[in-house]
């Protein structure tokens, strides 16, 4: 009985770790925009040099204890260290020091879900608690701030993949969506999108997503949300459209290599290409989870050599991203099918 018990425990942790763990879509600029860091800070974290950024910002912390900011920033640079635990201090500080800013509330929210998942592997009683207090730091992001779209959307997702007794469920999801809609009509649409995806409805969900590549909006992160979508479904030609939709909006967006990349090895032409794109993004773009990982990047890259029946080079690109994540499961599923070779 008690086995059967851990099972289920597991199983709702993982539901609802689809929905925290990474960004099921690109991150929105929240409309208040965000606490300035000051210039020299503010490089080191723009370049990806987050420890040293983090070990500046505990220096200024020191100095300016009740500055809710720096410990927001802090808490963000623990949080790209994957130090989930010290991004959690951080963050519990900086919404003590200031209750009210949204933002605050949802990377509260978001370090508690990857925290989640580190406990989960050890600790489930800990994971299924910090998957209730995300829960918990998303609504009360959206409640300070409706307009918050990342809050909105990291609410909505994991509602879409949370059972109900941890505050999920369809019903939940499609109430927020509604309330998502009269904020942002588009955002609305791809939160749908999104649970139908969630719920394997695929055809609904490639109805709301053909609704959004026909909204000419002009965001690029709407339609890159929209590639996500097809690349992860293996529709290269849908694929095309949204990203090349996108580069009409931002032709210079730093993160259309990677999609290009991805693309071309999506539709296997073009490799050499292909590689360029994606080691260009590796090279030029800092590793952050508002972007695509650089995991997912070599995971591509992998794939290109799988293409291509180089096994020994496709290796080393997954097993670089596992560096990096190791607990990708698609980077060690990969992995594992060349080495049964």
């Amino acid at each position: 009985m008690r086995g059967k018990k851990i099972g289920r425990s597991f199983l709702l942790i993982l539901a609802v770790l689809l929905a925290v763990k990474l960004p099921a879509h690109p991150a929105r600029a929240l409309p208040t925009g965000l606490d300035v860091l000051p210039p020299d800070i503010q490089k080191l974290y723009d370049a990806g040099r987050y420890r040293q950024a983090a070990e500046a910002l505990q220096a200024a912390v020191e100095r300016t204890p009740t500055d809710a900011s720096l410990h927001y920033w802090l808490g963000r640079c623990f949080f790209e260290l994957r130090d989930f635990s010290r991004s959690i201090s951080s963050l519990e500080r900086a919404v003590a020091l200031d209750p009210d800013r949204s933002e605050y509330h949802d990377w509260l929210g978001k370090a508690c879900g990857r925290k989640a998942d580190e406990n989960s592997h050890s600790n489930m009683a800990s994971a299924l608690s910090l998957a209730r207090r995300t829960h918990h730091e998303f609504e009360i992001a959206v409640q300070l701030e409706a307009t918050n779209i990342n809050a909105q959307r990291d609410l909505i997702s994991f509602m879409a993949n949370a059972p109900a007794n941890l505050g999920g469920g369809e019903e939940h999801a499609r109430e927020q969506i509604r309330a998502l809609s009269a904020v942002d009509s588009v955002e609305g649409e791809l939160a749908l999108a999104e649970l139908y995806a969630v719920r394997k409805k695929f055809d609904q969900a490639g109805e709301e997503y053909e609704k959004v590549l026909e909204s000419a909006s002009n965001r690029i992160d709407v339609y890159l949300e929209v590639a996500d979508y097809y690349r992860d479904r293996g529709d290269s030609e849908h694929m095309d459209r949204a990203v090349e939709a996108g580069a009409k909006i931002a032709p210079s967006d730093r993160r259309l290599s990677y999609y290009r990349g991805a693309a071309l090895v999506l539709e296997k032409r073009d490799p050499e290409v292909a590689e360029k794109d994606l080691r260009t993004y590796i090279e030029t773009v800092p590793d952050n989870s508002d972007l695509p990982a650089h995991s997912s990047a070599y995971e591509w890259l992998g794939k290109l050599f799988e293409n291509e029946e180089k096994p020994d080079l496709a290796a080393e690109q997954y097993k670089a991203g596992l560096t990096l994540d190791p607990q990708n499961k698609a980077l060690r599923e990969a992995l594992k099918r060349l080495q049964k070779r």
